[in-house]
């Protein structure tokens, strides 16, 4: 029985990659790069810092990794503030599990600033228990020490834990600590979605469809 959902941000509960696909594309032009075809895959998982890092090193910018997440941050900021979306029926199907008393708890790789005002600007952001970021942790998702710290906050065991994620080396981590695993489709993951499928517990397309996690109290 779950005492706890925990959820991801950016292509779980916010239909946001199209933005960063569009700052992507703006910060390489900005230094002569085309975006290459493995770049967005390569640091969905990773936390800011570390995709920061990945991006200098792998196109030999003479930059730091902090003025490189200072103009991702400015970029950003607007869209989340304003223009993105949640997925269809997510924010219905959070305030169902809010409505039961379902603990409720987010872990993502967004910057504060960007998840506090995204959360805010839907009218969620009271719902959630406990949030933890990456940057936290100090690493991505493709280790599970972001699911058992935020499981931590929780007081739970991640056996406790049901998981929302869009992305398969997060869902990886997840399952590999014991976690239920529901996989979330996004445009993004297109290329993972029958592995997601085979590994997740459960899938979800539209949260409508969305079925409540056997729940603990």
């Amino acid at each position: 029985m779950m005492k706890a959902c925990i959820f991801d941000l950016d292509g779980t509960l916010l239909d946001s990659i199209g933005v960063w696909q569009n700052i992507d594309i703006e910060f390489l032009r900005r230094r002569g790069f085309d975006v290459p075809d493995d770049y967005a895959d390569k640091i969905s998982a990773m936390s800011y810092e570390q995709a920061a890092d990945y991006t200098i090193e792998r196109f030999a910018l003479p930059e730091d990794a902090e003025s490189v997440m200072l103009e991702w941050r400015d970029m950003a900021s607007h869209a989340y503030s304003h223009t993105i979306q949640m997925k269809p029926h997510a924010k219905e199907y959070l305030s169902k599990l809010h409505g039961l008393g379902i603990r409720l708890a987010l872990e993502t790789s967004a910057s504060p600033e960007h998840y506090e005002a995204a959360l805010r600007a839907h009218g969620i952001y009271d719902w959630f228990e406990v949030i933890c970021g990456a940057d936290e942790v100090g690493c991505g998702k493709t280790s599970p020490d972001l699911f058992e710290y935020a499981a931590g906050k929780l007081k739970l065991q991640p056996c406790d834990c049901a998981v929302f994620e869009d992305i398969l080396p997060a869902i990886k981590s997840a399952k590999s600590i014991g976690m239920t695993v529901y996989g979330v489709y996004d445009k993004h993951s297109d290329s993972n979605w029958k592995e997601i499928q085979e590994i997740a517990d459960g899938v979800i397309c539209d949260y409508k469809d969305a079925p409540l996690p056997g729940i603990s109290r």
